[in-house]
């Protein structure tokens, strides 16, 4: 078949990647899409079943720090544009082993950036209809003060609406310009990532774009993450381990709606741009944590509220940033993208899928999905 556009999606079988991957394979059947992935622990190919026989799909396993073979892969499927997912990104797992994410993270889009260079390069056109998309996160930004206007006490959401520069609980957000000041071994090394993707642009012109996401939720995610890790601890009534007093704050977006974001940017952003992405969504922890306490028990048919006892306070993490809020107001002028679902909305969504889908869930936190792809894939 002749692709109008051949794709790489790095990390498409981990929870953000393979939403994208899903929207692109059913969105652009022109579009040949190559799901890169090395299916670590967080990446799992039952995520896509619905989508793994399409005729615009492949996928390809292979670790991005692979020079070689990411430069294989560039001259097989003749790439001319890769979004760019894999990463390592819990920030517990950083701190206690920094080197693999400076491996994966730093060296691994390093190895990328150099494949697509020598490969464009190489070409008639060179970096004609070529795009290198490289997505990064709030986190490199640092953290902004905690301030509470009066009269407010709970996050609204009509900041999008009425373009004010104030939310519940502070009046800054993160703009695209706001110095990146990363506090954890992870943010670091997405920070020093998004780095050499704006280096290869301003050095050899390779036509990039860099993008940072606030806290993302919804169907697939790997259960080391808040919002699954607890809708399945209440599920089995296990203990709910909260940071500190839970203070802590996040913006929080819907997977689908980022999903639909990197769309609209990969087509129609501006080269060298970078565009920050999020829902005007801002919880503490401990009240998003009650909202996915009461969704659950009521969809499982208990008391409402019944499994708030469940919460565990435990000892701080360390370099804990106390808010993050995402300013999304310029890719909403500019391209006109914005969340399509209020929180509330979303986590009735979420929780539905998670407690939809026992079986899925029950294969992640036990591993059998890693084992069944890793001999299905031995020596590949």
């Amino acid at each position: 078949m002749d692709f109008r556009r051949r794709i790489i999606i790095t990390g498409g079988a981990g929870f953000i990647g393979s939403h994208v991957v899903r929207l692109f394979v059913n969105k652009y059947p022109d579009y040949q899409i190559i799901n890169l992935d090395k299916l670590t622990y967080a990446g799992n190919l039952a995520n896509l079943k619905d989508i793994e026989s399409a005729p615009n799909y492949v996928f390809e396993k292979a670790d991005i720090c692979d020079f070689d073979k990411m430069l294989e892969l560039f001259r097989k499927y003749n790439v001319d544009g890769i979004i760019h997912l894999a990463a390592e990104s819990h920030v517990d797992r950083s701190i206690k082993d920094p080197f693999t994410f400076a491996q994966t993270n730093v060296m691994g889009t390093l190895s990328l950036l150099q494949a697509a260079k020598l490969y464009w390069e190489s070409l008639p056109e060179k970096y004609e209809g070529k795009r290198f998309y490289h997505i990064s996160t709030d986190e490199v930004y640092g953290a902004l003060e905690m301030t509470h206007p009066e009269g407010v006490e709970a996050p609204f959401t009509t900041v999008a609406s009425t373009g004010k520069n104030h939310c519940a609980y502070g009046e800054e957000f993160f703009v695209e310009t706001t110095k990146y000041n990363p506090h954890s071994p992870y943010s670091a090394s997405k920070a020093s990532s998004d780095h050499f993707v704006r280096a290869f642009h301003d050095t050899y012109g390779m036509p990039t774009i860099v993008t940072n996401c606030s806290n993302n939720y919804g169907p697939y995610q790997f259960p080391e993450k808040l919002i699954p890790l607890f809708i399945n601890n209440i599920r089995h009534r296990k203990p709910l381990p909260v940071y500190g007093k839970g203070e802590n704050v996040r913006d929080w977006l819907y997977v689908v709606d980022h999903a639909r974001a990197i769309d609209t940017i990969f087509h129609n952003g501006k080269v060298a741009e970078t565009y920050n992405i999020g829902g005007f969504n801002e919880w503490k922890n401990i009240d998003i944590i009650k909202v996915v306490i009461n969704t659950v028990d009521r969809l499982l048919g208990r008391k409402e509220g019944e499994d708030l006892d469940l919460i565990t306070y435990v000892t701080d993490r360390l370099g804990h940033d106390a808010r993050y809020a995402i300013d999304s107001r310029k890719l909403q002028a500019e391209l006109g993208w914005e969340p399509s679902l209020q929180f509330e909305e979303g986590i009735e969504k979420t929780v539905r899928w998670y407690l939809d889908n026992e079986e899925w869930l029950e294969n992640v936190t036990s591993g059998d999905y890693q084992k069944y792809y890793d001999n299905m894939y031995k020596g590949r």
